[in-house]
């Protein structure tokens, strides 16, 4: 499913939305949210209408890039109807598939991790062995700066007892074993023996393989077989998609009040924004997403780091 934007610039943004919203309601299916946006649903795709200071941004979105077309001439031309006072120029973007979303520019991603604190040695060391070890499964490991978010939570909500689903060679292990004070403990859950062997002597170099209670076999087994209060304070999600949604649920019963956990992956590649990608990890994805949007347990937020990372604290 191909999507397009466009930004218009006007002073009246939030007036334009509102007329797109009523006029378009007897063709289409519209809504206005209270935070402004807006939603006109046609038969083959749809448009979100967002104020953006002093533009108007527009998202479409179709099934192929001629109902695609549909949708923006729809969008287009009654704006350009509204304009009385104004002179509107409407440029749409070139279509753009979900696979093909860049989602952090090279320029971004450089500033980024020149510009948070360093990885130290024996971090560095730990990507090297994973990549000699690994090869193209590489790609697996959490880059430097999702590491030091993980170690600034970790160390900012206070959290002594945590629990990782999917481990691999342990740098994310590393940076959250760190965090936890020295009677802290993490529980770390993969079903790779190869691969989590990697991380054991990094582990003990930095002084921390007394907090780390690695079990090999699938997670849910052992999140099941947890006593069911809530013992832990913080909890990272990096392991099968599929299984996203089962792993949320076995650990927010026992996660502490003001606990949080990290989802990895949530944007999927830009795949998760594209209804035409209908894989098992994106479907599972998806479902995930709107999970954590309608627990009443918790509050969220889903940040653009990486592949996409939402924070869920426990209320």
């Amino acid at each position: 499913m191909p999507s397009s934007t466009a930004h218009v610039p006007t002073e009246r943004p939030e007036r334009y939305i509102k007329q797109l919203v009523s006029n378009l309601g007897n063709k289409a299916t519209t809504e206005l949210s209270s935070d402004g946006r807006g939603t006109v649903t046609l038969r083959h795709g749809g448009c979100v209408l967002a104020p953006a200071g002093d533009h108007l941004r527009l998202i479409a979105t179709a099934a192929d890039t001629e109902a695609l077309a549909g949708v923006q001439d729809v969008v287009t031309r009654h704006l350009l109807r509204f304009a009385t006072r104004e002179e509107l120029r409407v440029e749409w973007t070139a279509p753009l598939r979900g696979d093909d979303m860049q989602i952090i520019d090279p320029v971004v991603e450089d500033y980024v991790l020149t510009h948070c604190t360093p990885a130290d040695e024996l971090l560095r060391d730990l990507v090297n062995a994973t990549r000699e070890a690994t090869g193209d499964a590489a790609g697996m490991q959490i880059s430097h700066d999702e590491g030091a978010l993980l170690t600034m939570l970790v160390r900012m909500i206070g959290a002594r007892r945590a629990i990782e689903v999917g481990v691999f060679t342990g740098y994310s292990a590393l940076c959250i074993a760190r965090a936890l004070p020295a009677d802290g403990l993490l529980l770390a859950c993969d079903v790779s023996e190869e691969w989590t062997s990697i991380a054991l002597p990094y582990w003990r170099r930095a002084g921390v393989a007394d907090r780390v209670d690695l079990r090999i076999g699938p997670a849910l087994d052992t999140l099941r077989a947890l006593p069911a209060e809530p013992a832990f304070d913080f909890a990272f999600i990096d392991a099968d998609k599929v299984n996203y949604p089962a792993y949320y649920e076995e650990i927010v019963p026992r996660l502490t009040t003001g606990g949080l956990i990290v989802l990895d992956n949530v944007f999927q590649g830009g795949r998760v924004f594209d209804p035409a990608f209908q894989e098992d990890n994106q479907v599972a994805m998806r479902r995930m997403n709107e999970i954590v949007l309608g627990d009443d347990r918790v509050e969220s937020v889903m940040l653009p780091v990486r592949d996409g990372v939402t924070l869920v604290r426990k209320r």
